[in-house]
């Protein structure tokens, strides 16, 4: 039932974050209807529309369920950028040097790119444990470093010269992640992340540790749970979780390559996602092929219409505050009116 009551809490609020922006194309004189429209058909109308939304929703799944794992154990990584830009970048440059067939080369690339968000990830933990510092600080300010060191690299001692942007060589061809009319495997392997992440979270004695941390680190340590080493553990795992999104976006993108904003803004959207989801792996899987909807359509629907593609992103700010706050509105005047029963039921006892 709870379950339930989520699932229409949450298409409600969509449906009203769509209806509030239909009244602000109304009022810029365009047709909501004409802009939704071209949102469906470039979004999810056809299979090759049907095929690149899910693309643009692979790295967007990997950085929520990161996101959504971090922020239902209690620990705050706002890192995703930079270790998404980390797994790319080291990755890319494999890709070029590395020599290995293509059946072994890719999960190897692929790994590694994993490997290399968590070392990122794992420099947060290092002055979590040593030097008790913040992790909110220390993983968000890591972004800046990682997205000023990986363009370092890509413009000065890894450059293509012969590209217009500063970016890498392109990987070797044998390194392509195949596709299935059009759909990168790496789809594929983000939907097993998340499902494998879900039953490490719901059950493993460790994951449920980790939940407990979530509710209340205090009690979760007084009843035993190591704490301090549970919460390297989880900037490790969701450091990994966001650097296989950038592996996987040099390895099944497009690109092939490490370029100059490559990482676009897929680590703030996961933890956008992950928010709006509230932590649950499964709505952060969800809501990440949602956003991935939108943000393919959004291409198509400036071409078809006047309404220009940084429109979807009022409209993602909007479906986040609905449904955020719907549902905390929901849950305080739930709470207020438990408590005013149980008020009642002991004043009538007194009487």
């Amino acid at each position: 039932m709870k379950i339930f009551r989520r699932v229409i809490i949450s298409l409600l609020s969509i449906a009203s974050a769509f209806l509030i922006c239909a009244i602000l194309i109304k009022i810029q004189r365009n047709s909501p209807i004409e802009v939704y429209k071209a949102l469906y058909a470039y979004g999810l109308g056809s299979w090759f529309s049907l095929s690149s939304t899910l693309n643009t929703a692979t790295p967007l799944i990997f950085t929520g369920v990161s996101a959504a794992v971090a922020f239902a154990s209690g620990v705050i990584n706002l890192g995703q950028h930079g270790q998404l830009l980390m797994g790319a970048i080291l990755t890319a440059i494999l890709g070029v040097y590395l020599n290995l067939p293509g059946l072994i080369g890719i999960p190897v690339l692929v790994v590694f790119g994993g490997f290399a968000g968590a070392l990122w990830a794992g420099v947060a933990a290092v002055l979590k444990k040593f030097y008790r510092m913040d992790e909110f600080i220390s993983t968000l300010m890591l972004n800046f470093i990682a997205e000023y060191f990986t363009i370092y690299l890509a413009t000065y001692p890894f450059l293509d010269k012969k590209a217009y942007v500063p970016a890498t060589r392109l990987i070797k061809r044998i390194y392509f992640m195949p596709d299935v009319s059009g759909l990168s495997l790496a789809f594929f392997v983000a939907i097993f992340s998340a499902l494998i992440s879900y039953w490490y979270i719901k059950k493993t004695r460790s994951g449920y540790e980790l939940r407990m941390m979530g509710h209340n680190i205090n009690f979760a340590r007084i009843g035993g749970c190591s704490v301090e080493l549970n919460t390297t553990l989880v900037l490790l795992l969701t450091g990994f979780l966001s650097g296989l999104a950038g592996g996987l976006l040099i390895l099944g993108g497009t690109q092939h390559r490490f370029m100059k904003g490559i990482g676009a803004n897929f680590g703030w959207d996961g933890v956008m996602i992950a928010i709006i989801a509230n932590n649950s792996i499964i709505e952060t899987l969800f809501y990440g092929l949602f956003f991935g909807a939108l943000k393919n359509g959004a291409i198509g629907m400036e071409f078809e219409t006047a309404v220009p593609s940084e429109f979807i992103l009022l409209l993602q700010a909007v479906i986040v505050l609905v449904v955020v706050g719907a549902r905390s509105a929901i849950e305080y005047y739930t709470q207020w009116i438990r408590s005013l029963a149980k008020l009642k039921k002991v004043v009538s006892g007194n009487d």
